[in-house]
């Protein structure tokens, strides 16, 4: 039996979901409200330590980090796989999925953050906010929404972060000049783990970031369109969903250009 413990709007739970799918497999949701700090309560912190989402519960075990869950799928119903034949693909893959977890998703969340969480965050007293990001248990995470918390996108952390998302994705145009999608031919776990970060960028209508990079457009449009994808990413942002988050994003937008046009 499979359990997820997930969030809709977590690009790291997102990709668990398109494992998920692409393998067929049957799984039972759990939602984790993040704007509500239940990944914070003490039962959830017993599942996963580190109080973030996903967690993969397997026959009763858990499974933490979310690219180690995306390999631990592929490793334990190898049916379809997921990963490339060649090694040396492999190891680029890899590549790819730890620039992720080291460069992207810190980014991510400094742009996301602050136009999703914080204003449910700022509702709260300055004793009650402070409370809760106390018990976030790594510290540079928790020094970082700290941050995001007090300044929004004004952060120092926002600019790092548009400078981070800019080089990556020159990058995987460079990479995409080679095969059709990031490592091969042939649809991967690169391709999943980074997908869901451009969904960020997708949904807060920031797509002019792509800009001189058209094969990096092209292929996100590929992944959009697979069936796992739509069913395990896109139906959790129906219509209504999708045209609040592109208002929210507008006004975010215009600093985000100012960052990107100090790059040039």
């Amino acid at each position: 039996m499979l359990e997820l413990y997930t969030n809709p709007m977590s690009p790291c739970a997102q990709k668990v979901r398109i494992v998920l799918a692409e393998k067929g497999l049957d799984w039972t949701k759990h939602h984790v409200n993040l704007s509500q700090k239940e990944n914070l309560k003490p039962e959830y912190l017993k599942l996963n330590p580190l109080g973030v989402v996903p967690t993969l519960v397997h026959e009763g075990k858990p499974v933490i980090e979310s690219s180690i869950i995306c390999e631990y799928l592929d490793d334990t119903y190898p049916e379809i796989s997921l990963k490339p034949d060649d090694s040396y693909e492999v190891s680029k893959m890899r590549f790819w999925m730890k620039h992720v977890d080291v460069k992207l998703h810190p980014s991510c969340g400094a742009l996301q953050w602050p136009i999703v969480m914080r204003p449910g965050l700022m509702e709260k007293t300055e004793e009650e906010r402070q409370a809760l990001l106390d018990q976030i248990p790594e510290k540079p995470r928790r020094e970082r929404q700290k941050r995001l918390v007090k300044f929004g996108l004004d952060a120092p952390d926002v600019v790092d972060s548009v400078i981070t998302y800019r080089k990556t994705i020159l990058a995987m145009e460079k990479a995409l000049a080679e095969h059709k999608w990031m490592v091969s031919d042939s649809f991967s776990l690169a391709d999943i783990c980074l997908a869901p970060y451009f969904q960020t960028v997708h949904q807060f209508g920031w797509t002019k970031i792509f800009d001189g990079c058209p094969r990096v457009a092209d292929w996100f449009k590929r992944c959009q369109e697979r069936e796992s994808y739509q069913s395990s990413v896109a139906s959790d942002f129906p219509p209504e969903v999708q045209a609040d988050l592109l208002e929210k994003g507008k006004p975010a937008w215009e600093k985000i250009k100012l960052h990107l046009e100090k790059m040039a």
